[in-house]
């Protein structure tokens, strides 16, 4: 009856990124198959500002738990007292007796999934001869979706861009150091959009001056990979380009309100029924992914609580068998 504890460094050691890779897909699968209850996430924001948390619950029903996330950020402050500007919490239940089972921090989780999405968006609508990955985004999940990309594809060129230089060279520095890439640092976003075979876009989204990347810059046959925009106030991609792309949500209900797509549709450049298709239809095979080099495909993902889910349940399940976390009695 005892509840695991696992903190950041114990799931640091269950890391796997194949795995993980494999699981976000059965996960998708799954919401495809309509194995997933998630009811819509929701958000709790201090006035006035960007900070607060968010919950996303979920189920697959193929599996044996029920898990429930939160997920804070906007607290720029935090560094001073020696907290993460967000944070992460994960909740682990047995589905068939609601007992919590596990509670683990969530910081690799939501990093590792979200890398995972788009990695699998970069091996069913990337060309299959791509050369080049530009990143928009210079912090930790630019640089996980770096590494997830670099399971999928063998990439030559990276090319990176991001609006602080200290960050920017902070992230060239490591790139070059630990891998045989061509690599880049970017003077502007514009040199980073027109090199891209793939574009990842990973930022705060939210530019007073309007969205970082402008359809102009987008060259025939790029797949776009749009990660930072899950909230309504934040968009990284100019709206219009969604008028001529093959466009692929995670989930078509939540992108529609919470993603690049919302602006799209709510700006009259896409219609609900012009979406081409959610991840899973491709991954199933029941969408045909790219049908020529030159499409510009985007997948556009807010993140579901069935990538959670599933990462979580495997994780727990990989701390049992190697003893690691530490038990306590809840119930006692």
């Amino acid at each position: 009856m005892d509840t695991l504890l696992l903190n950041k460094s114990e799931i640091a050691e269950l890391i796997d990124l194949n795995k993980i890779l494999l699981a976000v897909e059965e996960g998708y699968k799954s919401f495809q198959n309509g194995l997933v209850i998630q009811p819509d996430f929701m958000a709790v924001s201090l006035p006035g500002t960007h900070q607060g948390i968010d919950f996303k619950a979920g189920l697959d029903i193929r599996g044996d738990y029920i898990s429930m996330k939160s997920s804070s950020g906007g607290y720029d402050n935090n560094p001073s007292v020696g907290l993460p500007i967000g944070m992460n919490t994960v909740l682990l239940y047995e589905a068939s007796t609601s007992l919590l089972k596990c509670i683990m921090d969530g910081t690799w989780i939501t990093g590792c999934r979200t890398a995972a999405a788009g990695a699998i968006s970069i091996k069913y609508l990337a060309r299959d001869d791509v050369k080049s990955l530009s990143i928009i985004g210079t912090g930790r999940q630019a640089r996980r979706q770096l590494y997830a990309a670099l399971e999928i594809k063998q990439f030559e060129n990276v090319y990176l861009w991001g609006n602080s230089s200290e960050f920017l060279n902070d992230f060239y520095n490591e790139v070059s150091e630990q891998s045989d890439l061509n690599v880049f640092k970017c003077k502007s976003a514009k040199e980073a959009v027109e090199n891209a075979d793939v574009l990842i876009t990973t930022t705060r989204g939210r530019y007073s001056d309007g969205p970082i990347v402008r359809e102009t810059w987008v060259k025939p046959g790029t797949h776009i990979a749009a990660i930072g925009s899950d909230m309504p106030d934040k968009q990284e991609i100019e709206a219009s380009l969604f008028a001529n792309a093959k466009v692929v949500n995670d989930s078509c209900k939540l992108c529609v309100k919470n993603g690049e797509t919302h602006h799209a549709v709510e700006q009259g450049y896409l219609k609900e029924s012009d979406i081409y298709a959610e991840i899973g239809q491709i991954i199933l095979g029941e969408k045909v992914a790219r049908t020529n080099n030159d499409e510009i495909t985007i997948f556009d993902t807010v993140g579901m609580a069935i990538q959670d889910n599933v990462m979580v349940a495997m994780l727990f399940e990989m701390a049992k068998e190697r003893c690691i976390g530490t038990s306590y009695n809840f119930i006692k």
